[in-house]
């Protein structure tokens, strides 16, 4: 349910890789699914009483064992940026793909996310005229700082067709 439509004109360009676990920590939960679709008992935990009522999504999520989730058709906006700028351009939700690997900002991610992750690329590079990769702390410095430092941006690269890698602009150092 959170998601709308892209502006007339939109180009989708742009992929964004996100981290996130809930509880923190926590993997295989089931509750990163009801986040995205507004299905989270806010009980259920003591660190949910401090994200009530947030509404957010990401167009795919990818578990610990490589299962990919998609919640967001890549032709709508997902609201998975929020206040964001890259290449130039802010509002990263409207022309962007975001894509959350279930993790912990920081921690390091399983090798299957690795490979569904860029499979997934692949995929969306083929219907999309991909052109960008970066993480949400990329696209919202300061603010956000996932994946963060776990995620081996030479791992995904390594599993990318050349011809995507040499396509798909990093932020330098990545």
């Amino acid at each position: 349910p959170n998601f709308g439509p892209r502006p007339a004109g939109a180009c989708i360009d742009l992929a964004v890789l996100h981290s996130i676990s809930l509880p923190p920590g926590q993997y295989g939960t089931g509750c990163v699914q009801q986040l995205f679709t507004n299905q989270l008992d806010w009980a259920a935990h003591p660190y949910f009483e401090s994200i009530r009522g947030l509404e957010v999504s990401a167009h795919f999520f990818i578990t610990r064992q490589g299962m990919v989730w998609q919640f967001v058709s890549a032709d709508d906006r997902a609201w998975h940026a929020g206040a964001s700028a890259w290449r130039g351009r802010s509002n990263c939700n409207d022309d962007s793909i975001g894509i959350e690997l279930e993790g912990l900002e920081g921690a390091t991610f399983a090798p299957p996310q690795y490979r569904a992750l860029a499979g997934l690329l692949e995929q969306l590079a083929a219907q999309y005229p991909l052109a960008h990769l970066a993480g949400h702390e990329h696209i919202a410095p300061g603010r956000k700082h996932d994946p963060g430092p776990g995620f081996s941006w030479a791992q995904l690269l390594a599993l990318l067709p050349a011809p995507l890698r040499a396509r798909l602009q990093r932020p330098a150092g990545t």
